[in-house]
């Protein structure tokens, strides 16, 4: 037996995706953005609706996307409920520090552990961001002993649609490109 909702925008789970911008005052900025994903193996795309955020990615023409962790949810949920236009303290009211990227004109969230360095590459027809990855960066915190991310250690939060709530990532169930394999 299966229930419908009709539509809705449960795609389960969502990344809570930390987008950081610098204005043309160099000043940095992040909100949070659920609606946003790996849009090619160099690619991110971003539903974005107009904000201080997209006038920031046009003019700097870049932009970081960091991940969301439980340590961070509350200065996280913040910045995605409390706009730059009406509060520009917020990232400091947050608790956010910023480091400039080297490589891209975005700010990096020293609090925020992993994070993507993103190029606009552009503004598609419906107002969605897509940018090129030109670097992802992460604290040394979150590496296993090989140097790798070690997931756990991040401690990525992901969006849950379904109930307006944040959960935090559980354990490994299985091996990609592998575990199928069984069925061969």
């Amino acid at each position: 037996m299966r229930t419908n909702f009709g539509v809705k925008p449960w795609v389960y789970p969502q990344p809570v995706l930390m987008i950081g911008t610098y204005d043309e005052d160099e000043k940095p900025n992040v909100m949070n953005a659920a609606w946003g994903g790996q849009y090619d193996a160099n690619l991110v795309m971003l539903c974005l609706s107009e904000h201080k955020t997209t006038r920031n990615i046009r003019l700097k023409k870049a932009f970081t996307v960091s991940f969301a962790t439980a340590e961070t949810v509350i200065p996280c949920d913040y910045v995605g409920i409390v706009s730059a236009n009406t509060e520009p303290d917020k990232m400091e009211k947050a608790g956010f520090t910023v480091t400039k990227s080297e490589l891209v004109d975005a700010p990096i969230i020293n609090e925020l552990p992993l994070t993507l360095e993103c190029r606009l590459l552009k503004f598609n027809e419906d107002g969605n961001v897509i940018g090129e990855i030109v670097n992802v960066s992460a604290d040394e915190r979150i590496l296993d002993a090989d140097g790798n991310v070690d997931y756990k250690k991040l401690d990525a939060i992901v969006f849950d649609p379904t109930s307006a709530s944040y959960i935090r990532l559980g354990d490994q169930v299985g091996k990609a490109f592998s575990d199928g394999a069984k069925l061969k």
